[in-house]
């Protein structure tokens, strides 16, 4: 045991009894009795020699900063001078120290004054106990705690996730599922005119009028029909980034003028008023003439089908600044302001009720939406509500140069070509007959084979100018078909034309690696077969 006058070699030592001092002596707790405002060690136990690393010896007379880490920046010297100067008692707890190695340690402190004369204080006694081990579990369940709260979190953002995942997913079931019973209900109505129009012509015999009526009614229902599947194929090819648009200098005029025309028998039908107002000078555009037709036509068309009979639609355009604007407004039911930020989406109809129903397969809009944007444009609509009509605002930009002269009528005429040997091949005898006979009131001379072997064996005898050929066929299909023709001495002269159902960009593709020079999606329009048998060379003549 230290001796009082072994520790009195920095000033007189505080009186301690020797019980006092023995329980200090044997105390696992590290003690230290500081003297004087600059709080010098007086006296210290073997748990505080032991607690800092160093001799007893080597730390009395010495500052209490030179003792403990960080000096005189130790954040328990503040503490120190406030007790020894209001003798009030304090507690510091788990003060951290990170000089130490090989980490940061945590001692908390308990500080008292040693009165001396007069009952003033004369230094403090302070009693450190190392809390490392309480602070890091602190620390550590603190962190676990707040990685279960950010656990929690997160899941609560996952299961809200999930949440928007499956109301979406019902909604994109329900969009279908409405989608697929419209497009049920679009297909039978076209259908079921053209069944009553082929048993029409079953009855009518002989009847020229009767015969005629049902052939214009089987007519514009395969038109009908037309336009809906290549409404689908359009919303494809958008889908998968594969709709191309082919611009050319067009005046905007024109292709308005276009869009009513087509439009006129709707409008005309439902008894509405349309008011066009067109610019005096040219509009010209760097566009698809036949996309933006398409445009006008859908907005044209949903004017005259969502409004009453006798109502009034207006079509309006005009430059502003360097953008063509097409107002297209009518006095119709009206859109909900819940239901406008909705109504290009695909599959959107605004009114289902069977009383406004008119057909359509809710694509229109979406698709009118695509064009004008690949066009560089914008589309807007506006209503105040139910009841109260709507407008649509197309922006398109305008073309910087005015468009070229029109070629005069005379020479836009092309002449219908010579006469053809056509070879069609096509397992549907139905449909290859059908489409023989057309040609031959065209004047061409035409052959049928029903399967890709036949129609081989047929090309090789006949020797044609053009084969119309079919890619779907039993025993041979049309791709084989035309490379055991491209095969033959003679099998480079004949034209190739692919007739298919399947009309995206890698049908097409493959098509050509197959050896056809054209392909053409069914049903095939007599305008275009014209077209495309009147623009071929002259055919060499037959030995």
């Amino acid at each position: 045991m230290i001796g009082e006058h072994e520790l009195g070699a920095a000033g007189p030592t505080p009186p301690l009894s020797r019980l006092s001092r023995y329980l200090s002596e044997q105390s696992p707790l590290p003690t230290v009795a500081l003297q004087g405002a600059t709080h010098v060690v007086s006296y210290l136990n073997p748990a505080f020699a032991r607690l800092v690393g160093k001799d007893r010896r080597d730390l009395v007379g010495r500052s209490f900063a030179e003792v403990v880490p960080e000096g005189p920046e130790n954040g328990c010297l503040a503490l120190l001078d406030r007790v020894f100067r209001t003798g009030a008692p304090e507690n510091l707890a788990e003060q951290e120290h990170r000089q130490r190695e090989p980490g940061p340690v945590y001692w908390s402190y308990a500080v008292w004054a040693i009165l001396g004369e007069g009952d003033l204080p004369a230094g403090v006694m302070v009693q450190v106990t190392d809390s490392t081990e309480t602070a890091v579990y602190r620390q550590r369940a603190a962190a676990v705690n707040e990685a279960l709260l950010v656990s929690a979190t997160r899941q609560h953002e996952l299961v809200e996730e999930a949440e928007s995942l499956s109301t979406r997913l019902r909604a994109a079931v329900r969009s279908r599922d409405h989608f697929l019973a419209v497009l049920s209900h679009e297909l039978r109505n076209p259908l079921a005119a053209m069944s009553g129009a082929v048993h029409l012509l079953k009855l009518a015999g002989t009847e020229p009028a009767a015969a005629e009526r049902s052939r214009g009614m089987m007519e514009r229902q395969l038109k009908q029909m037309v336009r809906l599947v290549d409404d689908l194929l359009d919303i494809s090819r958008i889908a998968t980034g594969k709709l191309e648009i082919r611009r050319e200098r067009v005046d905007l005029a024109a292709v308005l003028r276009d869009a009513v025309e087509a439009s006129r028998p709707l409008i005309d039908r439902l008894g509405h008023e349309l008011t066009v107002a067109l610019p005096p000078d040219p509009l010209p555009l760097d566009a698809d003439p036949t996309r933006l037709a398409q445009v006008f036509l859908n907005l044209l068309n949903n004017a005259a089908k969502y409004s009453d009979p006798g109502g009034h639609i207006r079509l309006s355009a005009a430059r502003d600044g360097t953008e063509a604007v097409v107002h297209v407004r009518d006095t119709g039911i009206g859109i909900p302001a819940v239901h406008l930020p909705h109504v290009f989406e695909v599959f959107v109809q605004v009114d289902t009720h069977w009383q406004r129903a008119q057909g359509g397969l809710g694509i229109g809009l979406s698709l009118v939406k695509e064009f004008v944007a690949l066009h560089g444009g914008r589309i807007e609509a506006h209503s105040e509500g139910l009841g109260k009509g709507s407008e649509f605002v197309v922006r398109l930009p305008a073309a910087v140069e005015a468009p070229a002269p029109e070629a005069p009528a005379a020479a836009a005429e092309e002449a219908r070509g010579p006469q053809r040997r056509v070879l069609v091949v096509d397992d549907n005898g139905d449909a290859a007959e059908s489409l023989a006979q057309v040609l031959g009131i065209m004047g061409h001379e035409v052959r049928t084979a029903h399967d890709g072997e036949a129609g081989v064996a047929a090309a090789a005898e006949f020797r044609p100018d053009v084969v119309l050929m079919d890619l779907g066929m039993p025993k041979v299909d049309g791709y084989e078909a035309a490379r055991r023709i491209r095969a033959e001495p003679w099998g480079r002269a004949p034209y190739l034309v692919a007739l298919t159902g399947w009309g995206a960009d890698d049908d097409r593709r493959r098509v050509h690696t197959a050896g056809f020079d054209r392909h053409l999606v069914k049903p095939v329009a007599l305008d275009a077969l014209t077209e495309l048998l009147a623009a071929l060379d002259p055919a060499p003549p037959r030995h």
